[in-house]
């Protein structure tokens, strides 16, 4: 799963990179992923994620579990 949010799904996406004269090439936007290490207080225990940026932000404001649920993740994520 590289380069892949663990939680959203957010995966590269194609775009074109536009040059002075409008010529334009294939490019790759990447998501702004990280690793991040979320305690989880009724299992006493961290979790290891790969998620972006955005999914972090809305971590810090509902938590891990209902971050989860309003992506319609799977669950199982906290079991590895």
């Amino acid at each position: 799963m590289a380069q892949q949010c663990m939680i959203s799904g957010k995966k590269p996406r194609t775009a074109n990179a536009v040059s002075h004269s409008h010529h334009k090439t294939k490019r790759v936007q990447n998501p702004n992923l990280q690793w991040k290490r979320f305690f989880l207080d009724d299992e006493k225990r961290y979790v290891r994620l790969r998620v972006s940026t955005e999914v972090l932000k809305t971590i810090g404001k509902y938590g891990l579990r209902e971050t989860i649920r309003r992506y319609g993740a799977d669950p199982a994520l906290l079991r590895r």
